[in-house]
């Protein structure tokens, strides 16, 4: 099959062009957030999309470092299938790991296709509304609402199908850039339905809210609920949700693990880190291994998406 390179300086805008009238199909995108590089193939050639600064070379690497982001900043951009991706840690914590604040503000069928991620660890939580996806070996399509979540285990073929107005979800992946496949064979939903199927070391995670147990927390103050993630990986990363109970006198939030995420679901909350910062609905942050840092003057409505990597961080 004869390959052809074409430069643009836009790659969505050149799938969208290529897989419209000329009819040629995706085969592989990378990122999803920001698509940069792309495969198509139709017609008997294959066709490669590389945009501005993309010579297939690796992305450098450098110290992961404090970074705060504020839902007032904006930042929305289209991605994948149409979808708005807003960066939530725009140094990609030293190339470890991506974290986007992605959003479908029409509500219908989603132009999604059959693929998987070449990923260490993948979640999605629901953060508004609500969106319905179909995995791999996992039965018919599920109806993920606000508070929910799934673990996407590496390269586990899933395809999102509709989803409503306003959908809101906040997307985590590590290593931060990987490359998005397509699988044009593949029916889903799968005949075999084997809950328990590992996908690279990694089980499959639903976690409801509306199931959820809740606990004390490690600090005074704060109770919270485990989605199982932790479990299900195998220790590569745990995801809990942790809200505020009577007599919170703030937390501290150092650690000796990799990263511990943050991402402000209602109320609010200032981070102090040698600078302070207020937090509230849609803020974000990651915090680097051995750094001071501190939840102060937190609200009675506060709740929160925190994500470690690894599942148990060292004090």
């Amino acid at each position: 099959m004869r390959k052809i390179v074409i430069a643009c300086e836009d790659v969505t805008a050149a799938l969208d062009f290529y897989t419209g009238e000329p009819g040629f199909r995706v085969d592989s995108i990378f990122p999803a957030d920001s698509p940069r590089r792309a495969s198509l193939s139709g017609h008997d050639i294959t066709v490669e999309l590389r945009g501005p600064g993309d010579e297939g070379a690796e992305s450098v690497v450098c110290e992961p470092a404090l970074v705060v982001t504020k839902i007032d900043d904006g930042g929305f951009g289209t991605g994948r299938a149409g979808m708005q991706y807003r960066d939530l840690v725009p140094n990609r914590y030293g190339g470890h790991f991506i974290a986007s604040h992605i959003r479908i503000p029409e509500g219908g069928p989603v132009p999604d296709y059959v693929h998987h991620h070449a990923i260490r660890f993948q979640l999605i939580f629901c953060v508004n509304g609500w969106v319905r996806v179909v995995y791999e070996d996992q039965g018919e399509a599920m109806l993920m609402e606000a508070g929910d979540c799934f673990l996407q285990p590496p390269h586990i073929r899933h395809r999102v199908l509709e989803c409503s107005d306003g959908m809101e979800v906040v997307e985590i992946a590590s290593p931060a850039e990987h490359e998005t496949a397509v699988d044009h064979d593949m029916p889903l939903p799968t005949a075999t339905v084997d809950p328990e199927r590992e996908f690279g070391g990694q089980r499959f995670v639903f976690s409801k809210a509306k199931n959820a147990d809740w606990g004390p927390w490690t600090q005074q103050g704060f109770e919270y609920r485990d989605t199982g993630i932790g479990d299900a990986t195998g220790g590569v990363a745990s995801t809990i949700v942790v809200r505020a109970t009577a007599g919170s006198a703030g937390a501290d939030l150092a650690h000796g693990g990799n990263v511990r995420f943050l991402y402000i679901l209602q109320g609010s909350a200032v981070l102090d880190c040698g600078e302070h910062h207020g937090l509230s609905a849609g803020d974000a942050c990651a915090i680097p291994p051995h750094v001071a840092a501190r939840l102060d003057d937190v609200t009675p409505d506060f709740k929160m998406l925190e994500v470690c990597d690894p599942s148990r961080l060292q004090g």
